[in-house]
């Protein structure tokens, strides 16, 4: 029994691998595969990176989260006042009386 893989079998799948050679040539499907092959070992190296840092910061907060003071209670932005920076925008606007009845 042949693997299959997506339902296609193996001469289906020789015969995409020669189409996609012709189309592309040798040199362009080598620079392909080298690039891939880059972002993907970049992608390893930060991810195992973010979970070293994890490991680090969960051993270091237990020491330095006892002398670091929180932060009191901020107080909300109310809808009232916009932020620095942002205005209010006014719009002009025509109210229309409509009566369910017509609609239907």
């Amino acid at each position: 029994m042949t693997p299959m893989i997506l339902g296609l079998g193996v001469p289906e799948l020789l015969i995409i691998l020669a189409v996609v050679l012709l189309l592309f040539g040798g040199s362009r499907l080598a620079g392909i595969g080298r690039s891939s092959g880059r972002a993907i070992r970049e992608f390893k190296e930060e991810t195992k990176g973010l979970s070293e840092d994890e490991k680090a910061g969960k051993g270091g907060a237990t020491a330095a989260g006892a002398s670091t003071p929180k932060a009191g209670p901020t107080e909300p932005r109310g809808l009232d006042k916009p932020a620095t920076g942002q205005r209010d925008e006014v719009v002009d606007a025509e109210v229309v009386d409509r009566n369910p009845d017509d609609l239907r």
